[in-house]
């Protein structure tokens, strides 16, 4: 079901990402992820009483760094809150946030969608915070449920969108360009299946050409990007059939099952006087100065949009092909280093994307697993720039490549075309001779040809490919033949 055409959507999106860092926000507690549950909480995670919270200045820094990634005003003055509310995996009854001060002020995200065309998303805010704890529903008996603290204290940056957003497919290449932003920065390694990046969606519909923003509903915690937007594409559907009816929408947090692809209600939604923010009286104002921003930019890597940019001017890479290879930190640095050896840009591309991404994907590793690595699919695609193997053989010599891997095995490109007798014939005298036969023995062909069916020209080719059992040069045949026929009486 889509909407009627006379809705549209609103949807504004709150990212929480945890922060890589080895220690908890305010506490020397590990943030390992994987460990025994309730091994990583201290009496500071536990809010116990005559523990005073210590601000981690690492947790500081990334949140400059995403700030300054995003174009956005960094707060040379920002204050941490507490935020009251109860909830089981919430030990000290309240989560320290920052409210009114945060310490990262608006920005921009250029989203690009599968259409070719992009969108600027405006953000309103990035504010950092402790996590809470887990709540674990799906393990014992009897409807017991257990708590996890590990997670409790663990830095988040919370990114908050403008509600700007107008489709689920817009919402999830906001994900997807929020998330390698925060893997290129290095901040956050934007596992949603761990937990480390999640999502909180505003959902709201209205009529086409109303300005009017009307109640909206928050989807909470979903973690993974489809799930964004299959909970997005329900939650406005449902919205939209209780206004046609003559209802109202109530303001509430609700959840996504994706088992049923149904939202479901979790609670009202509460207003911010309902948290009853007050500065920590335990954590002073966070105040930063000039020459600290200014080290950290000095920190930058080349960021996804520039590299994308770069690429195509550099490269002569298509807008497709640039935006995927600089998709993934990993990517990049596969692909720069495949072209060290002189492989065709555009071609490294190809036998990149194409040829080692299908194999990957059959076998659901990640590029950080290839079989092949960037050295050697840079030493075989700079065979076939050099013309010492054709597209052809360069195949063959992938799939030994392949199998080599298989048993432990490693082989460079270059000694597989040695050792199988591999490379490719260029040598025009000895093919002039062999595209002439091919010629001459084949005389109604060759009347054809000249009659109009250029079709037939392939089956000179394969005849001189038989012959040479594939290793001849493809452009120097098809010259030859061309040169053989015009002279065949």
């Amino acid at each position: 079901m889509s909407l009627p055409h006379n809705y549209e959507m609103v949807i504004g999106l709150e990212v929480h990402a945890q922060v890589t860092t080895k220690s908890k926000l305010f506490s020397g507690s590990s943030t390992a992820f994987g460990s025994e549950p309730n091994t990583q909480a201290n009496e500071i995670d536990l809010g116990m009483p005559g523990m005073l919270p210590v601000l981690n200045a690492g947790a500081v820094d990334a949140g400059i760094k995403l700030g300054l990634a995003i174009g956005a005003d960094i707060n040379m003055h920002s204050v941490f809150a507490r935020k009251n509310y109860y909830y089981p995996d919430l030990p000290k009854g309240y989560q320290i946030s920052q409210y009114d001060q945060p310490i990262v002020l608006g920005g921009k995200l250029s989203i690009d969608m599968e259409d070719g065309s992009s969108r600027t998303i405006n953000i309103t805010r990035m504010h950092l915070e402790e996590d809470a704890g887990k709540s674990i529903h799906d393990m014992g008996s009897g409807g017991t449920s257990f708590v996890d603290l590990n997670r409790a204290g663990v830095p988040l940056m919370e990114i908050v969108s403008e509600p700007e957003i107008r489709t689920p497919e817009e919402a999830g290449a906001y994900m997807k360009k929020l998330r390698t932003l925060l893997r290129f920065l290095e901040i956050c390694d934007g596992d949603m299946e761990k937990g480390n990046l999640r999502c909180d969606a505003n959902v709201s519909v209205r009529k086409i050409g109303s300005t009017e923003l009307k109640t909206r509903c928050e989807i909470k915690n979903l973690n993974s990007i489809r799930h964004v937007m299959n909970a997005i594409q329900h939650e406005a559907e449902r919205q939209v059939e209780i206004w046609e009816k003559g209802g109202t929408v109530d303001q509430e947090t609700r959840l996504w099952d994706p088992d049923l692809s149904e939202t479901r209600t979790l609670r009202s939604k509460e207003d911010a006087h309902d948290y009853r923010y007050f500065p920590d009286p335990d954590l002073l104002p966070v105040n930063l100065d000039a020459a600290r921003i200014e080290a950290i930019k000095g920190t930058m890597p080349e960021l996804p949009d520039a590299l994308r940019d770069r690429f195509m001017s550099d490269y002569g890479l298509t807008p497709y092909d640039a935006s995927l290879l600089t998709s993934e930190k990993s990517y990049v640095s596969f692909y720069t280093d495949m072209l060290k050896n002189g492989a065709d840009p555009k071609l490294a591309s190809n036998w990149m994307t194409v040829e080692l991404f299908a194999v990957l994907n059959k076998s659901g590793k990640d590029l950080d697993e290839s079989p092949i690595s960037a050295t050697h699919m840079g030493e075989l695609v700079s065979l076939i720039t050099s013309g010492k193997i054709s597209g052809k053989i360069a195949k063959q010599v992938f799939a030994i490549m392949l199998e080599n891997a298989e048993k432990g095995s490693v082989m460079a490109p270059s000694a597989i075309v040695e050792a199988q007798g591999l490379t490719q014939i260029s040598d025009e005298g000895a093919l002039k001779a062999i595209c002439e036969k091919a010629v001459a023995s084949n005389p109604d062909a060759v009347a054809k040809f000249k009659a109009g069916n250029d079709r037939i020209f392939g089956s000179f080719v394969g005849t001189v490919m038989k012959e040479t059992k594939g290793q001849a040069n493809p452009e120097l045949v098809n010259k030859l033949l061309k040169e053989a026929i015009d002279a065949h009486a």
